[in-house]
């Protein structure tokens, strides 16, 4: 009779029960931030003072701050994610953003010797047969895999290896699933949004985040674009190793840099006066890089990277960039990439009318009782498709009463143009944290307008392709 592994048996019941276990924190939490939220919405409406109604609410976040925090970093996984998304300096409130921000790199690494287990199962060597070098400590975790430093043998580059956490996707489809079922509990009773859909989007997204030979062919793909449409590709993209790709781990080129949310203190250890024209410089440039590269790939290619987020920007020598990370990318139907740049245009252009249109075009579904409604359809398309703040405004609240989402309902939303939207936001995060208020649609015109014309959408009038990135740059951030 085989002898009982009491270890194993522990392993495997702590398996069986461990999305269930999530569930149940996930929920407990969940529950305790929004109905604080709600008991202090009443509590709040008693107090007449304006000012005393800022210091409560601001007293408020930072108690849910506390709890977010908590619960994303407890959890960890696909809620690491979710920090990212919502703690932006545009979006959510500042005390939120203080405590995210600092959740984008600490997810928990996985210990070097199931790393090793994990690279020489997919590779089918010994990872000495394969690496000279090879660093034991990674040089991040993000909540899907880990990054080390190599060299190859036989080669004096150093090259970066890319290693999934083992046993993170279940747990990761159980989180999803969980935010999905919220999601519709408050586009019913709080937020007049289609949230299931782009829950939905971000599962399929997520989903495809797991196939490390799907995203080398990605980062091949874009590579390609970029450097084919330009004198001098605006973003460096990593190159793939070739023959050195599996599922669960991707070998590629080592950029040398520094990451995006460290450029303070790189400027600051330089001597650099972070608000003088040196500073100010840099930051243009580095704005530019990513714009003129974002324009190119959701417009003209219609494939493009999904997820630019501080901890996948790289800032290298001569404040070039590098794009990192090519899990999460986008290939927008023709018809979408139409009607999204035709409502470039219209955001560019001031023009609510044809942005209306482009609702449509785009199926987007909405319903508005308001007097001036197609204002307030304007103004939502600003607020979903435009890195542009308003005049004396640091921070957008899509949410609050007086916001446009709160107007028009948005019932029916494309799963798959969740992506440009998501974007769009994560640069006017970026733009924010720079200290930079500028329009992408405003920056984009050109592009949208080379790319209606060439489809025969812009008939008559005197719009010419623009070869490559000519005539794109002297309009960005420096316009008469």
């Amino acid at each position: 009779m085989p002898r009982l592994d009491v270890n194993d048996i522990k392993d495997r019941l702590s398996s069986h029960f461990r999305p269930w276990q999530r569930s149940y924190q996930f929920w407990v939490r969940a529950i305790d931030i929004y109905t604080g939220y709600k008991v202090f919405q009443v509590r709040v409406s008693f107090e007449k003072d304006v000012l005393k109604q800022e210091a409560l609410w601001d007293r408020q976040h930072e108690l849910a701050a506390e709890k977010i925090y908590a619960m994303c970093s407890d959890l960890g996984g696909f809620f690491l994610k979710i920090a990212q998304i919502i703690g932006k300096p545009d979006l959510a409130p500042a005390a939120w953003v203080r405590r995210l921000v600092t959740l984008c790199d600490q997810a928990p690494a996985t210990p070097f010797h199931t790393v090793k287990l994990v690279l020489e199962k997919e590779l089918g060597r010994s990872i000495d047969d394969v690496f000279e070098v090879f660093d034991v400590e990674p040089l991040g975790s993000a909540s899907i895999a880990q990054v080390h430093r190599a060299k190859l043998r036989g080669n004096k580059n150093y090259v970066v290896v890319k290693v999934q956490h083992p046993g993170v996707q279940d747990l990761m489809m159980t989180d999803i699933h969980n935010l999905q079922a919220f999601a519709l509990y408050m586009q019913k009773t709080d937020i007049k949004f289609d949230l299931y859909s782009v829950t939905k989007e971000m599962e399929k997204q997520i989903g495809y985040e797991f196939d490390f030979v799907r995203e080398a062919g990605a980062m091949e793909r874009i590579r390609k674009f970029l450097y084919e449409n330009n004198k001098r590709t605006p973003v460096q993209v990593p190159r793939v190793i070739q023959d050195m790709v599996t599922r669960r781990v991707l070998v590629m080129e080592y950029i040398d840099g520094i990451p995006l949310m460290n450029l303070g203190d790189e400027i600051a250890k330089r001597g650099i006066n972070p608000r003088g024209k040196m500073a100010a410089a840099a930051k243009q440039k580095i704005l530019q890089s990513l714009t003129l590269a974002y324009g190119q790939m959701i417009l003209k290619s219609g494939f493009f990277h999904a997820d630019p987020h501080p901890g996948n920007i790289l800032i290298c020598k001569g404040s070039e960039v590098a794009l990192l990370d090519y899990g999460q990318v986008k290939d927008l139907p023709e018809k979408l990439k139409l009607g999204y740049a035709n409502l470039v245009l219209a955001i560019a252009d001031g023009d609510p009318i044809r942005a209306s249109e482009s609702y449509r075009e785009l199926g987007i579904d909405t319903l508005s009782k308001c007097e001036n409604e197609l204002q307030e359809l304007f103004k939502l398309a600003q607020t979903m498709f435009d890195t542009k703040l308003p005049p004396g405004v640091a921070m957008l609240q899509p949410f609050s009463e007086d916001s446009s989402i709160k107007k028009v309902a948005v019932q029916a939303f494309p799963e798959e143009l969740f992506s440009v939207l998501r974007t769009v936001h994560l640069l006017r995060g970026l733009s924010v944290g720079l200290g930079i208020n500028y329009s992408c649609a405003e920056q984009w015109r050109p592009i949208a307008e080379e790319v209606l014309y060439q489809a025969g959408r812009l008939k008559g009038k005197n719009v010419k392709p623009r070869g490559r990135n000519r005539g794109f740059v002297k309009r960005l951030f420096w316009r008469d």
